[in-house]
């Protein structure tokens, strides 16, 4: 039964470290102090801000989904969660692999919203609710 439970998650990826001012680089002589340095003097080797990509993906023993790219600023609610991760992405490619499955998610606010609950309770063979994952991280 373990080897149908399908696992989905969200993850976000920094694609580069953020800019912190102990590494820009000065070059001046030796005899000039940092403080005497302009301000729009120093050489920035990396960017002040990160720029990042959240991916979505499920997995399970018989295999995986497709890594889905969630547009820049997308933020993941319930309906976005619903209509585009589970209804257009994962659940199509899960039954790919197989009609019958074990949906499983890890219970962030989208994943325990009560219309989330309701869809999954409909589209999925076999779902395992929030409710009952979250009691069992706890103890």
């Amino acid at each position: 039964m373990v080897n149908f439970i399908w696992f989905t998650d969200e993850k976000l990826f920094t694609v580069a470290a953020p800019n912190n001012i102990q590494y820009d680089r000065v070059y001046a002589p030796a005899s000039v102090r940092k403080k005497q340095i302009a301000a729009g003097r120093p050489l920035r080797t990396r960017p002040t801000f990160s720029p990042s990509v959240m991916v979505s993906v499920g997995v399970s023993a018989p295999g995986r989904t497709s890594i889905h790219f969630i547009d820049p600023g997308v933020k993941i609610n319930g309906t976005y969660y619903r209509d585009v991760l589970l209804k257009r992405d994962l659940l199509p490619e899960i039954r790919q692999h197989s009609n019958y499955f074990t949906f499983q998610q890890d219970g962030a606010p989208a994943d325990r919203a009560s219309e989330t609950v309701q869809l999954l309770k409909q589209m999925a063979p076999d779902f395992i609710p929030p409710t009952l994952c979250h009691a069992t991280a706890q103890t």
